[in-house]
C-alpha cells in the first residue's frame, strides 16, 4: 500500500510476525529506473522474505527494474494489475492491465529473464461488470504459459470509471466463491486471497480455504492482530510478542534511522496501532500524534509507553 507499507512499517511487522511474507509499497518501474534506487529499494535484512511490488506496462522499464530487485536481493516481484486509481490508469498499469494479457506476459517474461527471481501477479476478479470468466482466464491462463504460479486475487471487480480507489475498495461487492472456483478451475496453480479481511475470526476462517492470505490496511492499522493470526496459523508454541518490548526494540531502529536523516514522523506512523483494542490504545495513540511528536524527540516513544504502562 503506498505511503503505508515502508520500510519502517515492515521493520515494526517483523518484529511482531517473524515467519509472515511482507510486500513493499507499490513502486513504479518509472521511478525506479530514474529515481532514487536506494531510497526506493534499502531494506533492513530483518524483513526477508521480503517481495517487491512493481507497477508498469512497459516490459524493457520493467525488467530494469526486477534487475535492480536482484541487486538489492529481494526475495520475489509482484506485478501489480489491479490497482484502479485514475493516476495509475493514465499511467497504462495497474487494473486497466487486464484487458491486455498478452502485455503483461510480456512484461512478465521480461522481469523473469532480468532478475531470476520468481514473479506473481496481484490482479482483481475483473474490470467494470465483466464476469471472472471473461478476463480473469485469459489473464491467467496466458500468464500461466509464462510460468506464473500465484496469483494474488483482489475479490472485487475494479470500476475504472465513477469509484475513487476507496470506494473501489468496498463498493464492487466481495466474491470469495469466484476465487475458490479459481483453485478448483486452476489446480497447478496457488491464489492467495485479498480483499475485505478485516478481523482475526475472518482469518482463521478464511485461511485454510486459499492457499494465502493478503492482508492490508487491517495489518496497517491493527499489527499485533497479524502476530497473533501467524501464532494461530503456524502452531507457534512461542508466547506472542511482549509490546513493551517490541517498543523498546523499535525505539533503537528508530535512533538509527533518525542519525540518517528520517523524520520521527515517518517512525512514529507504523506504531499508532499497536495497542489497537487494548483499553490504553486511544492513549497511546493521542501521545504519539501530539504536540511532542512534533519535537523531534525519540524519547516519547519510551515515554508514551511508561503512561501507557502506568494506567
Amino acid at each position: 500500500m503506498m505511503d503505508y507499507t515502508d520500510r519502517h512499517y515492515r521493520y515494526l511487522m517483523r518484529l511482531l510476525c517473524p515467519r509472515t511474507v511482507l510486500y513493499t509499497e507499490m513502486v513504479t518501474a518509472m521511478a525506479l529506473v530514474h529515481g532514487e534506487v536506494d531510497r526506493l529499494l534499502s531494506f533492513d535484512e530483518s524483513e526477508h522474505p521480503l517481495v517487491l511490488q512493481l507497477g508498469g506496462s512497459d516490459p524493457e522499464l520493467l525488467g530494469k527494474a526486477a534487475k535492480l530487485a536482484a541487486e538489492y536481493a529481494y526475495d520475489e516481484i509482484n506485478l501489480n494489475v489491479g490497482c484502479p486509481s485514475p493516476r495509475v490508469q493514465e499511467g497504462r498499469f495497474g487494473a486497466c492491465l487486464m484487458a491486455e494479457p498478452n502485455l503483461v506476459a510480456e512484461c512478465i517474461v521480461a522481469m523473469q529473464e532480468a532478475s531470476g527471481l520468481p514473479v506473481t501477479v496481484k490482479t482483481r476478479l475483473g474490470i467494470g461488470r465483466a464476469d471472472v470468466t471473461a478476463q480473469l482466464y485469459p489473464l491467467i491462463e496466458k500468464l500461466a504459459a509464462v510460468k506464473v504460479d500465484h496469483f494474488i486475487i483482489h475479490a472485487r471487480n475494479a470500476w475504472l470509471e465513477g469509484l475513487s480507489p476507496k470506494e473501489n475498495r468496498t463498493v464492487p461487492p466481495l466474491n470469495y466463491e469466484a476465487v475458490l472456483t479459481l483453485q478448483e478451475d486452476f489446480p497447478h496453480l496457488a491464489f492467495s486471497l485479498n480483499g475485505g479481511i478485516q478481523t482475526l475470526e475472518n482469518i482463521v476462517h478464511l485461511a485454510p480455504q486459499f492457499s494465502g492470505l493478503m492482508i492490508g490496511r487491517a495489518a496497517y492499522h491493527h499489527p499485533y492482530m497479524i502476530a497473533e493470526a501467524e501464532r494461530l496459523l503456524y502452531h507457534h508454541n512461542s508466547p506472542l510478542p511482549d509490546r513493551a518490548e517490541v517498543v523498546s526494540l523499535y525505539y533503537q531502529y528508530a535512533l538509527e534511522q533518525l542519525a540518517q536523516g528520517t523524520r520521527l514522523y515517518a517512525l512514529l506512523k507504523p506504531l499508532l496501532g499497536l495497542f489497537l483494542g487494548e483499553p490504553k490504545g486511544r492513549l497511546w495513540r493521542r501521545l504519539l500524534s501530539g504536540v511532542a511528536a512534533a519535537k523531534n524527540d525519540p524519547h516519547i516513544m519510551l515515554q508514551a509507553l511508561e503512561q501507557v504502562k502506568a494506567c
